[in-house]
């Protein structure tokens, strides 16, 4: 297996929201106000434009333009990790170069959208958007949203491109997170992807977490995070367990719109998502703001 690049990437990395005004255009000041007050809660890093951040609702001028604005507000201070989420390999490529050069840290590669792929399809569209920058890669694999695993034959055969080093980890089985350590070992560097996967995957050896709730709790789940880290395993589950009914939210279909919705009632963001999304409505909404109200409520 040749060398890879260092990945110094750990920590709770929230998949930060895309802010739209009342037009539904892009508002980059609020997606600013957005991204700012995450790092200055001590985040350690950004996920731009992945689901949560509406990536596939955007288009490449507004995508750019968030990255920039993403780019300001860190300021160096902390990675800037942008989604890749295109419909063909060749605007994956482009989109990949134009994030090296508008100043991104790093990107979170997804499958093609729509397309569902055979292994060596998605092979090759990996590869390619590899060798089209220089960045380091974390890929995205979430079999209930894209239609497609990313198997341990596939890793396997991904292993010698220097520049992916990353995996997000969103498959609800979190016998994955120890199927790659066994396969790899030390080889990729695993984030937990799945919101209420997240105590499994940080105990099996992921080092970081793309969460979706930290948009609107993330002291809650930095607390999380470093009682796993420093092996407090009973406050560590005290957490989990008082967080867990809304960390569930995030393996819903409507995930989107559950954490603005969230973000909206903790006093940090829009609930204003694109369509074809919708705001929450009726019972969905109601259910979902008493869960939201009763963890801040009651938090630990």
């Amino acid at each position: 297996m040749k060398s890879h690049l260092p990945c110094t990437w750990s920590g709770v990395f929230p998949a930060a929201t895309t802010q739209f005004d009342a037009d539904m255009q892009v508002d980059l000041p609020a997606t600013q106000r957005v991204q700012k007050a995450l790092l200055d809660d001590g985040v350690h890093g950004l996920v731009l434009m992945g689901t949560v951040g509406e990536g596939n609702s955007l288009s490449a001028d507004e995508k750019r333009s968030v990255l920039r604005a993403a780019v300001e507000v860190s300021a160096g201070k902390a990675p800037v990790i942008v989604g890749v989420s295109e419909f063909t390999t060749a605007t994956a490529a482009t989109f990949a170069r134009d994030a090296e050069r508008l100043g991104a840290t790093g990107l979170m590669v997804l499958p093609a959208m729509v397309y569902v792929p055979t292994a060596a399809e998605l092979e090759y569209h990996f590869k390619t958007v590899a060798a089209a920058t220089g960045l380091p890669i974390m890929l995205y694999n979430n079999p209930p949203s894209y239609r497609v695993n990313i198997d341990l034959e596939t890793l396997k055969r991904l292993a010698d491109v220097a520049n992916i080093v990353a995996i997000k980890e969103s498959a609800p089985d979190s016998r994955r997170f120890t199927d790659i350590i066994n396969a790899f070992g030390e080889r990729f560097v695993l984030f937990a992807g799945l919101d209420d996967v997240a105590f499994e995957g940080l105990t099996l050896g992921a080092k970081g977490w793309v969460s979706g709730l930290t948009n609107a709790f993330p002291a809650e789940s930095l607390w999380l995070y470093e009682a796993l880290r420093k092996g407090d395993l009973d406050r560590a589950r005290a957490i989990y367990r008082w967080f867990m009914p809304l960390l569930h939210l995030d393996a819903e279909h409507d995930l989107v719109q559950s954490i603005k919705l969230a973000e909206q009632i903790m006093g940090r963001g829009s609930e204003r998502v694109r369509p074809p999304r919708l705001p929450l409505a009726g019972e969905r909404r109601a259910a979902v703001i008493a869960m939201i109200e009763r963890a801040r409520d009651s938090r630990p």
